[in-house]
């Protein structure tokens, strides 16, 4: 990390953030948390997903929306073109399709979206960050670290974005650039939904987690704000689980 770019993650102007950020999925869930804490600190937002149009009211006024399909490299690198600085990419996209994974089909659009998508765009943002001296936070899961039964495309893209991450920060150091993950734990977003509305299955999570609760998507983008400021400057190659405590459970 520069000189420079760690003047501007601390923000040096009244502690405002003057970084430009782009958070792929940040139209919904914890892609949007993570653009709200972004945009609230001073930061220029541009957040990417499907339903850019529909993310009215979700997100601030501040925050640029670019609907963009993550299966489409062209696309990506199109838009990854026309941006003249980035400090930050946050991969937030990622698609679930509980019970219907094993379908070879329905696993390739899961893995697709997941981890080649992420890879997309993070082979697509180099050069920007390698000039910035910028950083990559993927969003992981703590499937990454266990199976999911119901979803094994889900599991096998999380695992793999664990990997993922390791292997472009031992490529990208030299260029300057840092690549880390926060795997999140049970958050309360619409990928969850179906297992809160379930009593049974949501008393058994909950009873779980140490900390007894569900998580809320600004608690993972808290974590992310972290591994993309000055305070995670020698970290690298990191997962960071935000799970309140289920993994040690």
């Amino acid at each position: 990390m520069s000189e420079e770019h760690l003047a501007e993650s601390v923000g040096d102007d009244g502690g405002r953030d003057r970084r430009t950020v782009v958070v792929t999925g940040g139209t919904s869930g914890i892609g949007a948390a993570v653009a709200e804490r972004f945009a609230t600190a001073g930061a220029e937002v541009i957040a990417v997903g499907l339903d850019a149009a529909g993310s009215a009211g979700r997100l601030p006024d501040s925050v640029r929306r670019v609907e963009i399909d993550l299966t489409h490299a062209r696309d990506i690198e199109d838009f990854l073109g026309g941006v003249e600085r980035l400090d930050v990419l946050v991969n937030a996209a990622g698609v679930i399709v509980r019970g219907r994974e094993y379908d070879p089909e329905v696993f390739a659009r899961v893995v697709d979206v997941n981890l080649t998508g992420t890879m997309r765009a993070c082979v697509a943002s180099h050069d920007l960050l390698r000039r910035s001296g910028g950083c990559i936070v993927n969003v992981a899961s703590m499937l990454s670290f266990f199976g999911g039964p119901r979803v094994p495309a889900y599991t096998a893209s999380k695992g793999g974005i664990t990997q993922l991450t390791k292997a472009l920060a031992v490529a990208w150091a030299a260029d300057g650039i840092r690549v880390n993950a926060v795997a999140p734990g049970w958050i309360r977003t619409a990928l969850t939904a179906e297992l809160r509305a379930n009593d049974e299955t949501a008393r058994r999570i909950i009873d779980r987690t140490p900390m007894g609760r569900w998580g809320e998507p600004a608690d993972v983008a808290g974590a992310v704000a972290f591994l993309c400021g000055q305070d995670a400057r020698f970290v690298t190659g990191a997962v960071l689980p935000v799970d309140g405590g289920y993994l040690a459970a």
